[in-house]
C-alpha cells in the first residue's frame, strides 16, 4: 500500500473543492521526526498565496474537511499552515500483519511491454570499467519491472559490425583462422590494431574484408562468427560474476539490424525529412542548433553510402516499437549520448518509427572516477579491465573478511569475499545519482559504516542471527502489534517500501531504493537497541521477532532488486 499516494490524493481532492481549482495538489512529504507528524501536507501554503487567503485558516478549512480516520491519530495545524499527519499505531499494525510476505508489495496490474537497453559493450574488446555503470543500473532497473509484474524485454545491443571487425577478420586470416589467441581479446585486438595502423596492404585488406563481410562471404561469415561468439563467452562469463540477469538470448546486436537500414532511409525520403549535405544523407531538426544558431544534422548515411550508429539506432526503435510493442523503450547509455538520443527520437517520431503512445526514455549516468578526478584508469593510464576490477575487489574483501573472523574455513571466507567484494563495487555505483560522476574509492565502499553494502549486508545478517540464536524459525507467522515509538518509526519506514519501489519504476533512479534501504538498516538498528527482542516474553517478543521478520525480507528484497546477494553470515 503506497500510503502517501493516499494522503496526497485526498488531500489533493480537499484543496480542489475548497478552491474550486480541479488542478491544485498537495504535496505530502515524510517527516523524518515523528515529532512534527509522520507525514506532512504543505501544499495548503503555496495554494493560500495563489488564492490570496490566510495559510492557517485554509489548513484549518481543510483539516475540518478530512476523512482520515481510518489512518489519523492526530491532525494539527502547524507553524503558517502546514498539516501534520500522525499515523495510528492501530493503522501500522493492521497493514503490517496484512503484509503478503512473498510480495511485500503488491505487483502491477499494468500490462505494459517496457524494452530496456543496456550494457551494450563492443565485441572488438574485452569489457572494461567504462561498461560497470551502464551494466549494474541496467539491470537493478530490468529487476524492478520484472519484479513488479511487467513484460520485460532486456535487449543487449552489441557492437559487431564495421570497420575493426574486418580488421580483426584480416588478423585471423594471418593467424591461420585460429581461434585459440581470442583468449585474450584485449592483446588480440591491439595485435591486429597495430598491423592496421603500420602496415597500409593490411588496411587496404581490412576494408576489403568489410565489404566482403557485409556482403555475406561466407569465410569472412565464419570468421567474424567464431569471433563474436567467443567474445560474448566473456561476457557472460563477467555478467555471472557480476550477478547480473542477461542472458546470450538478450544478445540483439548491430548486425541484426543491417537488412534494415536500407529502409529507414527509404522512409526518411518518403517523409521528405531527408536532406543531403556535403554528399551526405541527413536529417534537420529546429529544435537542434548549435552556439551559432545552424541547424545540427542528424546524419543517417555517409557520402560513400555507409549507414552510422543514427541508423542503427533508429532501426531498433523501429523494431522495438513495432515489432515488440513496446509501451515504454529504456536507453541505460552515457549521459555523452545525450544529444544524439535526442535527435534519434525525435526523428523516429517525426518518421512514425514510433507512435506517440511509446515512451523514449534515455535514462544516462555520469562517469566513474578515479582520486584525482579523472576518469577511472590505471596508473599507467591505461583503462581497467572489468575482471581485474572484479577480482581486486573480492581480493581486498578476503582480507577484510580474514581481518574481522579469522576462524572461519577458507572456504566460507571465499563464499563471504565473493558476496562483499562484488556487492560493493555495485552498491557504491547505484547509491549515487546515475546522472552525476562519482569518485570511486575502494575504502569507502568496503567500510562497514555509511551507506554501504557491507553494512546493508550486517544488517541483514545480524537480523538472521537472531532467530539462529533462539534457534526460531525466521518464516514463521508472527503477529505484530505496535506499541513503542521506535517500533512506530520501523513500521512506517517497512510500509514505505512500495512508494519506493513505484518511484523507482516511474524514474529509474536505483539510489533512492539504495538510500530508503540504508535508512531502513538503521531504523532497525534504532528499533533493536531501544527494544529488546529475545529478552521479552510473550506477545511483545512474537510482535518484535515479527518486525525483525519484516525488516529482514524487506532488505533482502530490495538489495535483490539491486542485484545484490544477501549473507547469513559475516
Amino acid at each position: 500500500m503506497n500510503l502517501k499516494h493516499i494522503l496526497d490524493q485526498q488531500i489533493s481532492q480537499v484543496l480542489s473543492e475548497i478552491s474550486g481549482d480541479p488542478t491544485c495538489q498537495a504535496i505530502v512529504n515524510h517527516s523524518k521526526s515523528a515529532q512534527f507528524g509522520d507525514y506532512q501536507a504543505n501544499g495548503v501554503m503555496a495554494l493560500a498565496k495563489r488564492l490570496r487567503l490566510n495559510p492557517k485558516e485554509l489548513a484549518e478549512k481543510v483539516n475540518n474537511k478530512l476523512e482520515l480516520s481510518e489512518f489519523a491519530e492526530t491532525i494539527d495545524i502547524a507553524g503558517p499552515g502546514f498539516i501534520n499527519i500522525s499515523i495510528s499505531k492501530d493503522f501500522l499494525t493492521k497493514q503490517l500483519n496484512l503484509l503478503d510476505k512473498d510480495q511485500l508489495v503488491k505487483k502491477s496490474n499494468d500490462k505494459q511491454i517496457v524494452v530496456i537497453d543496456y550494457s551494450s559493450p563492443n565485441l572488438a574488446k574485452e569489457m572494461h570499467v567504462g561498461h560497470l555503470r551502464g551494466t549494474i543500473i541496467g539491470d537493478a532497473i530490468a529487476r524492478t519491472f520484472e519484479w513488479m509484474g511487467y513484460r520485460l524485454i532486456r535487449q543487449n545491443h552489441f557492437g559487431d559490425w564495421g570497420t575493426q571487425f574486418g580488421m580483426l577478420i584480416t588478423y585471423m586470416f594471418e593467424q591461420g583462422g585460429a581461434t585459440t589467441k581470442l583468449s585474450n581479446l584485449e592483446t588480440f585486438y591491439r595485435a591486429a590494431k597495430k598491423r592496421f595502423d603500420d602496415d597500409a596492404d593490411f588496411a587496404a585488406k581490412a576494408r576489403e574484408n568489410v565489404v566482403k563481410l557485409q556482403s555475406g562471404d561466407e569465410q569472412c561469415l565464419q570468421l567474424w562468427k567464431s569471433f563474436i561468439d567467443i567474445s560474448i563467452l566473456h561476457c557472460q562469463e563477467l555478467y555471472k560474476k557480476l550477478n547480473i540477469t542477461l542472458t546470450e538470448n538478450d544478445v540483439v546486436p548491430e548486425s541484426f539490424y543491417n537488412d534494415k537500414l536500407a529502409g529507414i532511409i527509404e522512409t526518411l525520403d518518403k517523409q521528405g525529412l531527408l536532406t543531403e549535405s556535403d554528399g551526405a544523407r541527413c536529417v534537420f531538426l529546429d529544435e537542434f542548433k548549435n552556439k551559432e544558431g545552424d541547424m545540427l544534422p542528424t546524419i543517417v548515411q555517409k557520402s560513400d553510402g555507409g549507414y552510422l550508429y543514427a541508423t542503427t539506432d533508429l532501426a531498433g526503435i523501429e523494431y522495438r516499437c513495432q515489432t515488440l510493442h513496446a509501451n515504454r523503450v529504456l536507453y541505460v547509455v552515457d549521459a555523452r549520448q545525450g544529444l544524439h538520443f535526442q535527435q534519434v527520437f525525435n526523428v523516429a517520431k517525426l518518421a512514425g518509427l514510433a507512435d506517440e503512445k511509446c515512451s523514449l526514455e534515455h535514462l544516462s549516468y555520469g562517469t566513474m572516477m578515479g582520486k584525482d578526478g579523472k576518469p577511472f584508469k590505471t596508473r599507467s593510464g591505461d583503462t581497467i579491465k572489468l575482471i581485474d576490477l572484479i577480482e581486486e575487489g573480492i581480493q581486498r574483501a578476503y582480507t577484510l573478511v580474514e581481518s574481522k573472523n579469522p576462524d572461519l574455513s577458507k572456504a566460507e571466507k571465499q563464499r563471504i569475499a565473493n558476496v562483499v567484494g562484488i556487492s560493493a563495487i555495485k552498491y557504491a555505483d547505484l547509491s549515487k545519482n546515475r546522472n552525476s560522476d562519482y569518485i570511486f574509492d575502494w575504502d569507502s565502499m568496503l567500510s562497514f559504516e555509511g551507506n554501504t553494502a557491507p553494512y546493508l549486508l550486517y544488517a541483514f545478517a545480524r537480523i538472521r542471527s537472531i532467530f539462529k540464536r533462539a534457534q526460531l524459525d525466521a518464516d514463521a507467522e508472527y503477529k505484530i502489534c505496535i506499541e513503542s515509538p521506535e517500533e512506530k518509526v520501523l513500521a512506517l519506514k517497512l510500509l514505505q517500501f512500495t512508494e519506493v519501489v513505484e518511484a523507482l519504476l516511474l524514474d529509474c533512479y536505483p539510489n533512492q531504493l539504495c538510500l530508503y534501504l540504508y535508512e531502513l538498516a538503521g531504523n532497525f538498528m534504532s528499533f533493536y537497541e531501544a527494544c529488546p527482542v529475545l529478552k521479552s516474553e510473550g506477545e511483545v517478543m512474537q510482535s518484535r521477532l515479527g518486525l525483525c521478520q519484516l525488516a529482514a525480507l524487506t532488505l533482502n528484497q530490495g538489495l535483490s532488486l539491486l542485484g545484490i546477494e544477501t549473507l547469513d553470515k559475516m
